[in-house]
């Protein structure tokens, strides 16, 4: 989905915005005309304003319902006879409770858009902010942008789309090209969340890849069946052994023109559908399984990310890439297969896929020579049992690491909670006839499921492993998404990038 950012006379920040003109509103079509709706933003809560200038005159008008035109949910519409001259249209900054002042501002630009979306708005003016910085704009146009996005390639009728621009009313410049590039990426990685099992294989995936690498001028390496073979990368193997479609696993490697001392690697979980393998899953929701391709798909448009914004790092995507299902020449409950640092693996239960391929990912991570590893991935439902659907797993071997991908976290809107690597869960990993399986009796599921990873990262790496399971797909909605893929973690990668790109101490 294509979005443009220009600058007005005096240098304000415009966006383009796609909106559907076919099933716009109708309520008050009209009595805002062809000018521009001005924006005021405050916390109903609180109560107080956001908006500078003469924010305690235009306040006093949120509770007098004479002056109303529109209310629903967070935002109600206001004419008012003042120095605008336009009506104003009052969005609650404050509506959800628990985010931070970026993440309110993000919400507010996206209801904004969606309002805007029903109601066949051609202009919308944004005034400064109290405090006003371009981290408070971006976050606004991070919001509008949110909006915008739609799966709708399998509909049997497109919508008709118009155009909404957005201004804000000063001179303070935005960083559209950025917020462009990262948008993109967004894109991609829902698209690609989204779609369908049946037509997102492994290789699809890696042809996708390919496509990028070309585009940007990295160097990729695609492993198939026979190569993966080739270098004991046993883990994808025997997890996509009973699929018709084979499994790969795709390396994209990103050399910037000035390197620094720290090399990144980032690996994503890439099981384009899991059913479970011979341990199926029940029936109920499975078609969720469709974006177990997450952290694949993650770390596929945040390479895609850094390589347009040409950051100052050297960087490494690995795509662990395979299908989950209970074929004829699946690996049963119970066969044990040996990984490419030697260690024996009893694969209990098939079902405990993501860790089996993630191996072999930071194996090659590596071998690349990774300073620092990330590794992303739908991993476990015990994570989302204890966090929900609002906060991501964060486990790491290094307290540099962990906090930088905390803090570029709160930066973006998305929330980490670190967990523990209690050495004493080892134990429950330990099996009578191989050196380790891949599940224990019962236990912290999302601890034991790190700790597992952890045996295979090389000493002195810093590492972190990111289990989105209950953030990274949503059925009923959630902040700015209402359905589907919600790409979390995507943001928080690319600014933990852009960090390490300008400081190599921590």
């Amino acid at each position: 989905m294509k979005r443009k950012f220009s600058a007005s006379k005096g240098g304000s920040a415009q966006k383009k915005h796609s909106t559907d003109k076919k099933n716009a509103a109708k309520e008050h079509s009209g009595w805002w005309g062809d000018g521009p709706v001005f924006v005021f933003l405050y916390d109903k809560r609180e109560k107080e304003a956001i908006t500078n200038g003469k924010a305690k005159e235009i306040l006093q008008f949120v509770n007098d319902s004479e002056q109303v035109l529109h209310e629903s949910e967070a935002l109600r519409i206001i004419r008012i006879n003042n120095e605008y001259s336009h009506p104003v249209l009052f969005v609650d900054t404050g509506k959800e409770v628990g985010l931070n002042l970026l993440d309110h501002l993000r919400m507010a630009g996206y209801r904004l858009a969606k309002w805007a979306e029903n109601n066949s708005v051609k202009t919308l003016m944004i005034p400064p902010l109290k405090d006003d910085s371009p981290k408070k704009r971006n976050a606004i146009l991070q919001g509008l942008c949110h909006a915008s996005y739609a799966f709708d390639k399998y509909k049997s009728k497109k919508h008709e789309k118009a155009d909404v621009e957005y201004l804000f009313a000063d001179d303070m410049e935005i960083d559209g090209n950025s917020l462009q590039a990262l948008f993109s990426g967004i894109d991609i990685a829902k698209n690609l969340i989204n779609e369908p099992g049946c037509n997102l294989t492994p290789g699809v995936v890696a042809n996708i890849a390919k496509g990028i690498a070309q585009k940007y001028g990295l160097s990729i390496k695609i492993r198939g069946e026979s190569e993966l073979k080739r270098d004991n990368y046993n883990g994808i193997l025997t997890v996509g052994r009973g699929s018709k479609n084979q499994p790969a696993m795709v390396t994209i490697s990103y050399a910037a023109k000035h390197k620094k001392n720290i090399r990144l690697a980032l690996v994503g979980k890439g099981i384009t559908f899991d059913t479970g393998g011979i341990s199926l899953k029940t029936q109920d929701k499975m078609y969720e399984m469709k974006s177990d391709m997450s952290g694949a798909a993650i770390v596929l448009a945040a390479m895609q990310v850094i390589a347009e914004l040409k950051l100052p790092i050297a960087v490494d995507a690995i795509l662990c890439l395979a299908e989950n299902r209970p074929g004829e020449n699946a690996v049963l409950p119970g066969d044990i297969f040996k990984a490419k640092n030697g260690k024996s693996i009893m694969v209990e239960n098939t079902d405990a896929e993501g860790r089996l391929v993630l191996i072999d990912g930071l194996t090659e991570a590596a071998e690349l020579g990774a300073t620092h590893i990330i590794d992303i991935a739908t991993l476990t439902g015990a994570i989302q049992r204890a966090l929900g659907n609002a906060i991501g797993g964060l486990f790491s071997n290094s307290e540099g690491l962990a906090l930088t991908i905390t803090e570029s976290g709160d930066e973006c809107g998305e929330k980490w909670w670190r967990m523990p690597l209690d050495e004493e869960y080892t134990e429950g990993l330990k099996d009578k006839v191989a050196d380790i399986r891949n599940i224990t009796d019962g236990g912290p599921g999302a601890i034991t499921a790190a700790l597992f990873l952890k045996e295979f990262v090389k000493k002195d790496l810093q590492w972190a492993h990111l289990d989105i399971a209950g953030v990274a797909f949503t059925a009923n909605g959630y902040k700015y998404t209402e359905h589907g893929a919600t790409a979390f973690g995507l943001k928080t990668i690319v600014e933990t990038a852009k960090r390490y790109s300008a400081d190599e101490l921590r």
